[in-house]
């Protein structure tokens, strides 16, 4: 239960939204938009060995991201409590909307692999992947980020 602690923390940690109606995940903008590719591409290009070790049981709490649409609108979510299978991950809306209509929180979705935008996992009290949370960590009060970083197995 501790990891799942840890991971809990690690998603409530980035509320970095000031507008008090939306949900504390919500975050728009703020933030170095090339290096958010870069980290979307990094965590694409890592998919795979991502699925190798969540096949092999090397971790808890594996969860994707996913970039939902509903009209012209994108958010992204974590989908929480995955499966793979078929070149596709399934999964639980893991937060509450901001942005779009047509998901709600527990919600099953399904995503095709080369359309994820990020991955995570925990091992030894540390996040895996969640490439992400990186040009994030720049936009955040120095202490929260260094707390934040301490929890990152690749900080």
């Amino acid at each position: 239960m501790k990891t799942f602690a840890n991971l809990s923390l690690a998603l409530l940690m980035l509320a970095c939204c000031s507008c008090s109606q939306s949900p504390e995940t919500l975050i728009e903008g703020g933030y170095d938009e090339q290096e958010m590719d870069a980290a979307i591409g990094r965590a694409r290009s890592e998919v795979d060995s991502f699925i190798a070790v969540m096949s092999e049981g090397d971790g808890t709490d594996f969860s994707v991201k996913a970039a939902i649409e509903d009209n012209g609108e994108i958010e992204h979510f974590w989908l929480t409590d995955i499966v793979y299978r078929d070149g596709e991950f399934e999964g639980d809306i893991g937060n509450d909307p901001g942005i779009v209509g047509n998901v709600k929180f527990g919600q099953k979705w399904t995503i095709k692999k080369s359309e994820i935008s990020d991955w995570m996992f925990m091992r030894d009290d540390k996040i895996h992947g969640n490439y992400t949370l990186r040009p994030l960590l720049k936009t955040m009060p120095e202490e929260e980020a260094a707390e934040i970083r301490s929890m990152l197995a690749e900080p």
